[in-house]
């Protein structure tokens, strides 16, 4: 919004100039999506509780501690972070960008999924919502649209290639496989999230590290010079993306100071699919899907943790793990909270530094 108003003005007012530049706009989107987050937080966390006199329903298998300490959190934190999100992108995108009204409806689209999923455990109070099978089908059809749309937008050399990490101007070209692709890439992802959430601040901060690299990939698979530069291919338009990534960034630093140990607030599933299936969008739009596998290791990690747990116990009737997702296996076995959290952003951390390498070794 502002992008199209401000530099109009310039003549006026030299520094509306700034209003032109992808960098500028996005420590804007980052810094507005912070204090959005300060100022509506305490007020969405006090009328949260209001309606959740109970808190979130606890998982009556999970650790025995949690039905002690985190007995009468209220969960859908997420709707701060995507007020902060939302706001701020709108307020410092290009809004004549396609991509960026796909991400964004994505990102809105799996919100919706959470919120009917946090919504049923409350309602019902129970830890379990939406049922797994209707929630997976509403995400691979998201992740369908958001695929479609991207073939529909992006050029025709790079609608339904693959790229290849390492490897200089090598794609795969998927034709209609793309759609399927990216299908399993936005529901994969909005669900390696929500698994990955079960500690207080363990998923914000990895979701800030990938939106934080992806903010970089994003710049620099739009701009030119810098794409030819490092032989990476180049999409037109997608810089933008950078300025939401951006504002994730700061959504997600604001509502960590309301997540830390111990949390104010969670998440829920109305941010932990919203800020996956963003993620998993702004990978095919950028191209660097098999990218966000390596940045969201953890996360991908966290899920062949459950899905190695549930296979295990169907075909042989043991347990590979003390208790899944990976988290709490290490609760299990008498590791603290902040402990697992922080070694956990570690690994974030080095994941996402592996990430960025792929950008330049090839």
């Amino acid at each position: 919004m502002l992008y199209e108003i401000l530099p109009r003005f310039s003549d006026f007012f030299t520094p509306f100039n700034l209003f032109r530049y992808l960098t500028f706009r996005s420590g804007g989107a980052l810094v507005t999506a912070l204090v959005i987050a300060f100022w509506a937080g305490p007020r969405i966390i006090a009328w949260l509780k209001s309606k959740q006199a109970e808190g979130q329903p606890i998982r009556l298998d999970g650790p025995a501690d949690h039905l002690v300490r985190k007995r009468g959190t209220p969960t859908m934190g997420g709707f701060l972070i995507l007020l902060a999100l939302i706001v701020s992108t709108l307020l410092w995108a290009d809004l004549t960008n396609r991509y960026v009204w796909v991400v964004l409806a994505v990102t809105v689209a799996c919100g919706g999924i959470g919120f009917i999923d946090d919504y049923q455990k409350l309602t019902k109070r129970s830890s379990r919502g939406l049922s797994s099978r209707m929630k997976f089908l509403l995400q691979l059809f998201i992740g369908g649209c958001a695929a479609i749309a991207v073939m529909w937008i992006s050029p025709n050399d790079l609608s339904a290639r693959l790229a290849v990490p390492f490897a200089k101007n090598f794609m795969i070209n998927l034709g209609w496989f793309f759609v399927p692709f990216g299908m399993i890439v936005v529901a994969g992802f909005s669900n390696a999230v929500n698994l990955t959430d079960g500690l207080d601040g363990l998923a914000i901060v990895p979701s800030m590290i990938a939106a934080g690299v992806f903010a970089l990939i994003a710049y620099l698979v739009g701009n030119l010079i810098f794409s030819n530069y490092l032989q990476i291919h180049h999409v037109p338009g997608a810089g933008e993306l950078g300025i939401f990534c951006a504002a994730m960034c700061g959504a997600g630093l604001g509502f960590l100071w309301f997540n830390a140990p111990p949390a104010m607030v969670f998440m829920g599933d109305t941010g932990s699919l919203a800020i996956g299936g963003a993620l998993g969008a702004v990978s095919l739009v950028t191209k660097h899907e098999l990218v966000l596998v390596i940045v969201g290791g953890l996360f991908v990690l966290e899920t062949v943790s459950v899905i190695v747990q549930v296979a295990s116990f169907k075909l042989t009737g043991r347990r590979v793990f003390m208790m899944a997702p990976l988290h709490h296996h290490f609760e299990k076995k008498g590791w603290q909270e902040p402990t697992i959290v922080i070694r956990f952003w570690i690994i974030a951390s080095i994941l996402a530094i592996g990430g960025l390498s792929t950008l330049k070794l090839r």
